[in-house]
């Protein structure tokens, strides 16, 4: 992983710790297997490493994924993944409570695989977290409410991956949730890559480019290479 990705999150974490009471979110977006959350929890763990347990916490757009139950009810489960299959307004929501609320442990969900459903309180945000990494496909939406994200973050960060090989990730990802081949193609073709193709719309909203490559070279941008 690019050292210097590692030291800009250093950097905005010990910016953030030097405003008591106060921490900044780092969130990082980009196309369905691009790399996201293998990305984002190697941020967290380095910033911890260096400075300290619980100095960065995590959180998964994915744990607002709207739950079976709900897609079923809007008849959304064979979109699931598309904007409209989120709870959009309470992600943006608890940005701004990570942002407000230092003073007490804040409980993040995920999304569980295995399950194929969203779960609570999966991730804790400490007191102490002076830096939040996030990610998910559509922080850098232009629509409503994903819009109100840009102005919460400190950075926004794009995760590029070559498309042949996202569709190959998402496609294992499919196997590997119990899909059969057949069934994980048609989903990637039928989901993933328009949902894909929409969140590249708002590449230019963002305030850099990270590009998968020389991972470990220590000094490319670069993304990650599992599935996020």
């Amino acid at each position: 992983m690019s050292d210097s990705l590692v030291a800009e999150a250093l950097r905005i974490a010990r910016q953030a710790a030097a405003r008591p009471g106060r921490r900044a979110v780092l969130g990082l977006t980009g196309a369905p297997g691009a790399g996201k959350s293998t990305l984002a929890r190697h941020l967290v763990a380095r910033v911890n490493d260096h400075l300290g347990a619980g100095t960065a916490g995590y959180l998964p757009m994915d744990g607002f994924h709207l739950s079976n139950a709900q897609l079923d009810r809007l008849d959304r489960r064979d979109r699931k993944g598309a904007p409209d299959t989120f709870d959009a307004h309470g992600y943006v929501a608890l940005v701004r409570r990570l942002l407000a609320e230092a003073d007490h442990p804040v409980y993040v969900p995920d999304y569980d695989r295995r399950l194929h459903e969203p779960v609570a309180a999966r991730h804790v945000v400490d007191p102490h977290t002076v830096l939040v990494v996030t990610e998910g496909n559509y922080l850098a939406s232009d629509d409503e409410p994903w819009r109100r994200l840009r102005g919460l973050f400190e950075q926004l960060w794009y995760v590029e991956a070559d498309d042949r090989v996202r569709e190959e990730r998402l496609r294992l990802r499919q196997v590997s949730g119990g899909a059969s081949e057949e069934a994980a193609r048609e989903w990637v073709e039928r989901s993933d890559r328009p949902n894909g193709e929409l969140v590249k719309r708002f590449r230019d909203n963002c305030t850099r480019v990270v590009r998968p490559g020389a991972l470990g070279s220590g000094d490319s941008d670069t993304g990650a290479p599992d599935p996020g």
